[in-house]
């Protein structure tokens, strides 16, 4: 992850808006933020953690988080970070909360969008989840890439259980913990085991023994059925003879007493067929005539009804068209009258309306003259309430003229306040200066006890000791080679090589005297140089950690007098900036009562205006309700004077009817004449036109029902000629077939014969009677040599049957043979099959036993933690040794917990709890830059990013120049690292860096520096 820039507004001390472009930060490799305490400089770091991923190390959800972290000064928090992930996209993460105006302490929860940059575009994204984007959780994230403050030893103090989980999210070791899968794959082949087996047992008794044994008995029982396959054919034949001639006789004997049957049948068919003969020409000939002469009857009698309604219909309209004609004769007086009694009407109507508008103009000048009344009324009030507004307005301008100026009393104010600033920041100083001073002199007498030129005794006493143990040392090896060369000479055997020459004679023995004593006094000796070197090593650490903390405290003091100074200088500065002759710079209360009595000037006037304000406000409204009576008014006037004028209007528009005639009466009983008058009007107008209506509406009905009625009496006469046709013909065939009359064929014809069934069985008797009487010829034709036996028939029979019972039980064993034959086959070959799967399944069982005790309890995955946790203690170490001066290393023990080699104490092992503070720094660095590190060379990142937020006042000069070496070589590494501190050296040292200052009106600003 690469900060591209951050924008963050009403957090924590930042007020005003600020805005950080990294770009040119990133550049420099190596960049720092400088800042007083409490300016706000790690709250750069919180609002880039609160913005990925909405978490604090400050401040959690318990802790009204939202309204703590907002600016007290400020109603809206607005965070906006742009990174660069490990793919080299952009992304953009932003956050913000807002104030409730009616409650303080409420703030909202922050809304939070997730934006990427798209052809220079910020697309949303669809989740807010900063783990997919950049590979790492919040926890991950504060231990590799942004480690907030008090939390940079928390990686190297974690437990062995809890790190080893975090090298498992980090390094993505999950996927080493195969102990779930192996498990999942040992329940899946024992439960395949365990069907296999439960599969197995019905297979016992299936072997390829029993298959060849029923195999021989299928072939015995085919052969038996092959036999009486060819016996049953040969009886079969035989009784199918008798079968056959057996039927013949049978079939012989029932058509003779079909044929018996249907000769008695004869008569009746005979007789039948004569019937349907008589029938079908009777039909033919008269049935038509008779139709015909029975439908004109049906029509007569039809055409006469009808015509008897017509008749009588056509009469009572013509009684209806005679009264409706005698009606309107009656009303035509009425109706030519008419036009002059609307005349008449119309005026009466007028001197309504002429009547209504009087009364009107009564109440409207009722109505103007209480309108004038509320009109005066309201016009006092107004004017009260002017008075009262330009009474308040003077007492204003009275308050105003003893208000000292708002643009005087604010500066002085700021300046009082960075006064009573300064002079504690000078108390501060001064009261550091002591303290310092007096750590000083303690180290000065810790000095004293030591030569002055300490330093130099240290060297002289330190190779004079040199020199000792290298006598010794000569003196030492030479005694070990004298004791050895003694060892040789007494194992020396003549004829045995010589291990120094290897000559197998040896003339002349040296002889050595015994050496050990010797031996041991120069080992001790040795020994005692080494002790007397180790305390002189002891000491001068010792005094060089005394000579270093005062050199510290110098700095410290040196630099205490500088600030102290600075301070004196701005005082004197801030003084010559007081320009208020009218107030004093040692008498702030006098100040302080002033603008006390300024406020409560300032109080009275705002109540006074407020007052005014509500004054105005109901002027406005009396203003508002004078106006609306004032339109009012004219209202009123403009009405009555159009009333006037209508009621002139009506009054030259009367025609027959006079006003002086009406006047004197009430407005009700002209009223009542005229609707009188207007109902008789519009009855006589809609009773005429009714009639007249109706009038048109019956009389063409009239003779359209008497031109009916004259058309159904010629159809009538028309009919009565075609029946009187009919009945002639129909004489002369009854005549020309010998029928005396009419009934007679309707006799015949009453019957109703269905002549087509009758013919079809008539016909098919025919044939059946012919086709049996052949057919018994026929037979007797073929059997007059035979003669049939029945005992023999069922004899044979019998035999058939029992042949029949044996080759089916014969067939049925074979069958069954054969099926079972088949079974086993195919059972054997599952069962082949079945411990086929059996051995694979068992062998696979070993296997995943052997892998299961592999995986267990997550061993895989702690042994690949340790590997790569001693991997990065072989990176730590790397810088760690630099800083150490190869004193100190860190490793891991049997229980992958972090200790630290000691080589100033025979590389002796100790607890990481036993280093101090900076060498706590000094090894958390090495180990946070080697896990970062690792975790973003994992991301295939191109530049990895580091931000560090404290440490660096634990360090000694050299230290910090160690440290800064370090961090500055990470460059050459193409990484980039970000530093937050108050140390002054570092801020000399580092080429680009930000400085927060924390400004009491605007709250803190970034500058580049």
């Amino acid at each position: 992850m690469i900060p591209v820039q951050l924008t963050i507004e009403g957090l924590y001390s930042y007020r005003e808006r600020q805005i950080i472009d990294f770009k040119n930060l990133t550049g420099a490799g190596l960049f720092g933020i400088f800042g007083s305490v409490g300016s706000g400089k790690s709250s750069i770091l919180e609002a880039i953690s609160f913005a990925l991923y909405g978490e604090t190390e400050r401040l959690n959800m318990r802790d009204k988080r939202a309204y703590n972290m907002m600016n007290l000064k400020s109603n809206v928090s607005y965070i906006e970070f742009d990174f660069m992930n490990f793919e080299n996209k952009v992304f953009r993460a932003t956050r913000d909360f807002r104030r409730n105006s009616k409650k303080f302490e409420d703030v909202k929860p922050s809304s939070v969008t997730f934006y990427e940059q798209k052809n220079h575009q910020w697309i949303p994204l669809e989740h807010s989840d900063a783990e997919k984007i950049i590979g790492l959780n919040y926890a991950n994230f504060k231990r590799t890439i942004i480690i907030p403050q008090g939390q940079f030893k928390e990686f190297l103090e974690l437990g062995a259980t809890e790190r080893t989980t975090m090298m498992k999210e980090i390094f993505n070791l999950q996927r080493f913990d195969l102990q779930n899968n192996v498990a999942s794959l040992n329940v899946k082949n024992r439960s395949e085991l365990d069907q296999l087996d439960g599969q197995l047992k019905g297979f016992e008794e299936i072997t390829e023994e029993q298959i060849s044994a029923q195999k021989e008995v299928l072939k015995i029982e085919q052969h038996s059925f092959s036999d009486a396959r060819e016996r049953f054919k040969k009886i079969s034949d035989r009784f199918q003879q008798l079968k056959n001639l057996k039927t013949d006789f049978e079939n012989l004997e029932q058509k003779k007493n079909r044929f018996t049957i249907l000769s008695e049948q004869k008569k009746e068919i005979d007789i039948l067929e004569s019937q349907t003969d008589l029938y079908d020409r009777v039909s033919r000939i008269f049935s038509p005539l008779i139709a015909e002469k029975n439908k004109l009857s049906k029509e007569i009698s039809a055409k006469q009804s009808q015509a008897e309604i017509q008749r009588k219909t056509a009469h009572e309209t013509e009684l209806e068209f005679n009264t409706i004609k005698e009606h309107i004769a009656s009303l035509q007086p009425q109706f030519e009258a008419l036009e002059q009694s609307k005349i008449q009407e119309n005026d009466l109507k007028l001197i309504v309306q002429i009547m209504i508008y009087s009364e009107e103009i009564k109440k409207l000048q009722e109505r103007t003259d209480r309108g004038s009344e509320e009109v005066k009324e309201v016009e006092g009030k107004r004017k009260n309430i002017q008075n009262n507004i330009d009474l308040l307005s003077k007492e204003i301008d009275i308050l105003k003229a003893k208000k000292l100026d708002s643009g005087i009393l604010i500066p002085v104010g700021n300046w009082f306040t960075q006064y009573k600033g300064l002079k504690k920041m000078k108390e501060d100083s001064s009261e550091k200066i002591k303290k310092q001073q007096i750590e000083i002199l303690k180290i000065s007498d810790e000095l004293k006890a030591f030569p002055e030129n300490f330093k130099e005794d240290f060297k002289i006493k330190k190779e004079k000791l040199e020199i000792q143990k290298k006598a010794f040392s000569q003196k030492l090896d030479s005694l070990k080679i004298q004791q050895e060369l003694a060892r040789f000479s007494k194992e020396l055997q003549h004829g045995e090589a010589c291990p120094l020459c290897g000559s197998p004679e040896h003339p002349n023995v040296v002889e050595f005297h015994d050496v050990n004593a010797e031996l041991r006094e120069f080992e001790e000796k040795v020994r005692s140089v080494d002790q007397a070197l180790l305390n002189l090593q002891k000491q001068e650490t010792e005094t060089d950690k005394i000579s270093e903390r005062k050199n510290i405290f110098d700095h410290q003091l040196k630099a205490e007098q500088n600030i102290i100074s600075g301070i004196q200088k701005d005082i004197e500065s801030h003084l010559k900036a007081f320009i208020w002759t009218e107030f004093n710079t040692e008498k702030e209360a006098e100040f302080n009562q002033k603008r006390a009595a300024s406020l409560e000037t300032e109080k009275q006037i705002e109540q006074l205006s407020q007052t005014i304000t509500k004054e105005r406000n109901t002027l406005s409204k009396e203003l508002e309700n004078l106006e609306k009576y004032q339109k009012a008014l004219e209202t009123f006037r403009i009405q009555e004077a159009k009333k006037e004028e209508q009621i002139h209007i009506h009054q030259s528009n009367l025609k027959i009817v006079s006003w002086e005639n009406y006047s004197g009466k009430a407005t009700e009983e002209v009223e009542e004449i005229y609707q009188k008058l207007s109902r008789s009007n519009s009855e006589t107008e809609k009773n005429y036109q009714g009639l007249i209506e109706k009038e048109k509406q019956v009389s063409p009905r009239l003779a359209e029902e008497k031109t009916v009625l004259s058309q159904l009496e010629k159809q009538i006469s028309e009919l009565k000629l075609e029946i009187s046709s009919n009945m002639e013909l129909i004489g002369t065939l009854l005549s020309e077939n010998n029928f005396s009359d009419l009934a007679e064929v309707e006799k015949i014809l009453i019957q109703e014969f269905n002549v087509e069934d009758s013919r079809n069985r008539i016909q098919k008797f025919k044939i059946d009677f012919e086709t049996l009487k052949n057919g018994i010829l026929e037979l007797e034709e073929k059997l007059k040599h035979f003669t049939f036996d029945n005992e023999m028939f069922e004899t044979q029979q019998n035999e058939v049957n029992a042949a029949e019972t044996q080759l089916k039980q014969l067939n049925d064993t074979v069958v069954k043979l054969t099926s079972e034959i088949e079974r086993l086959e195919k059972e054997h070959h599952k069962k082949e099959d079945l411990l086929k799967n059996l051995g694979i399944l068992q062998k696979r069982a070993e296997n995943l036993k052997t892998m299961t005790n592999l995986f267990k309890a997550a061993g895989f995955v702690q042994y690949v933690s340790s590997i790569y946790l001693r991997q990065l203690c072989d990176h730590a170490n790397i810088r760690f040794h630099r800083m150490t001066r190869n004193q100190l290393s860190l490793q891991l023990n049997e229980n992958n917990d972090f200790e630290i080699i000691d080589y100033l104490n025979e590389g002796r092992s100790r607890s990481i709890k036993t280093l101090s503070g900076g060498q706590s720094f000094q090894v958390s660095l090495s180990l946070a830059l080697a896990l970062a590190e690792s975790v973003q060379a994992n991301a295939l990142s191109d530049k990895n990013f580091f931000f560090i937020d404290e440490g660096f006042g634990t360090q000694d000069l050299e230290s910090v120049n160690i440290v800064f070496e370090t961090l500055n070589a990470l460059q050459k590494e193409n990484r980039i690292v970000g530093i937050i501190s108050h140390v002054e050296e570092l801020k000399e040292k580092i080429p680009v860096a930000l400085e927060i200052i924390k400004d009491e009106e605007r709250g803190s600003i970034i500058n580049i520096i």
